[in-house]
């Protein structure tokens, strides 16, 4: 790999000669695939820092939400036009800090996924959460397993049981 793309800001402990890092990337084209990463806000908190990443493949839309807590989901849709989100994942394992309503239904995902552990100790996915991404097709890591998306001119999700 050439190069190494991180989160703005100083949290990484990266230094900004080191060779192959780069900072401050906001758009990447390869091939067919576009990335858009969206969070270009500079915190002094890892996940209000968080790498919140759009993705665009053969018009289908990815938002990859990291850890960014509602905060950053509010900056997100102030600045952005994000409608109709193909494939959401979730953000902050589907904790109460992410995934608000009112940014859920500014989306509108279609899919949503969520990477969680089964029986975890933080009581993820949270039920309110669950409630509010009820209108797209949730796929959880802890009953559903390993989630795959094939893109190409069109999409097929498939699942390997955990």
């Amino acid at each position: 790999m050439k190069n190494i793309y991180l989160n703005k800001g100083e949290i990484n402990n990266c230094e900004k000669s080191t060779n192959g890092i780069i900072f401050d990337e906001y758009y990447i084209k390869i091939d067919n695939i576009e990335i858009y990463s969206l969070n270009d806000y500079e915190y002094n908190d890892e996940n209000l820092s968080s790498m919140v990443l759009l993705f665009v493949i053969d018009n289908y839309k990815l938002l990859v939400m990291g850890d960014a807590p509602v905060k950053v989901e509010n900056e997100i849709i102030k600045k952005y036009k994000l409608e109709e989100i193909d494939f959401l994942k979730v953000g902050h394992h589907s904790s109460k800090t992410s995934s608000s309503k009112n940014f859920i239904d500014e989306i509108s995902p279609k899919y949503s996924i969520i990477s969680v552990g089964k029986n975890n100790k933080y009581g993820h996915p949270n039920k309110e959460v669950l409630n509010v991404l009820e209108q797209s097709k949730i796929y959880r890591t802890d009953i559903d397993g390993t989630i795959e998306i094939k893109i190409n001119n069109n999409y097929v999700i498939k699942n390997y049981s955990p």
